[in-house]
């Protein structure tokens, strides 16, 4: 039985990989934000355990971990909580650019560091569910798309730093993806949404899984996933 922790578990991409990840019968950490949402997936989870702290405010990560019980060991660790919020450069306030580039780089790097000893110890795999963005930047994307950049250097120097410890470090980025999200993003552009065009969570909870589930030794790095529409 592995042990995963899971940001994001509540809908979408995190939702879709914790269902598939309590099918197997794993033992799931599921990251909430605030008491009330740990009831929540604990409700939706049986046997789950949970983890609170408020990944808009990274630098109280260390101080919420602190007082509460972890995992001896890990064997993945899988960030998939984001948020974004569009708008031009002329117009982005710093409280904008700030609340994203908190939650979507600066938790992950602080989660990861405070994690990494239990992740060492299982020779584990941290996956961090990117974007598209995280790629290319288009207009609007500016604060979401360096966050999203920001996440790949991110991954890509903790997977070098990591090697020595057999840590494995993967980042998928998906398209365009039928999630509450993508009701937000279309929101904010103004736009129809239609879910039938966009992939499900479920198809990226597979991706990551095919990272997860290869044997020791190989090791995907960046895995790229698009609708076919």
């Amino acid at each position: 039985m592995a042990t995963h922790v899971i940001t994001g578990a509540g809908s979408g991409i995190g939702a879709a990989l914790a269902e598939r990840l309590a099918e197997r019968g794993d033992d799931l950490w599921l990251w909430a934000r605030d008491a009330g949402r740990a009831k929540e997936l604990a409700a939706r989870f049986p046997g789950a355990h949970t983890l609170v702290g408020e990944l808009a405010e990274p630098g109280r990560l260390s101080w919420a971990l602190g007082h509460q019980e972890l995992p001896d060991r890990i064997d993945s660790l899988l960030h998939v909580a984001g948020v974004v919020d569009l708008g031009g450069i002329g117009e982005l306030t710093p409280a904008a650019w700030q609340h994203q580039l908190a939650v979507n780089l600066v938790a992950p790097a602080e989660l990861t560091r405070l994690l990494l000893p239990q992740l060492r110890l299982s020779r584990g795999h941290v996956v961090f569910v990117n974007s598209g963005a995280g790629l290319h930047a288009h207009p609007q994307w500016g604060a979401y798309a360096a966050s999203k950049h920001g996440l790949k250097a991110l991954a890509d120097s903790l997977r070098g730093e990591e090697q020595p410890h057999g840590v494995r470090v993967t980042t998928v980025y998906p398209g365009r993806t039928a999630t509450p999200m993508q009701v937000k993003v279309h929101q904010q552009e103004g736009k129809e949404y239609d879910a039938a065009r966009w992939m499900t969570p479920e198809s990226v909870a597979t991706t990551v899984l095919t990272a997860l589930d290869l044997p020791r030794g190989t090791h995907l790095t960046d895995l790229t996933v698009r609708p076919t529409g």
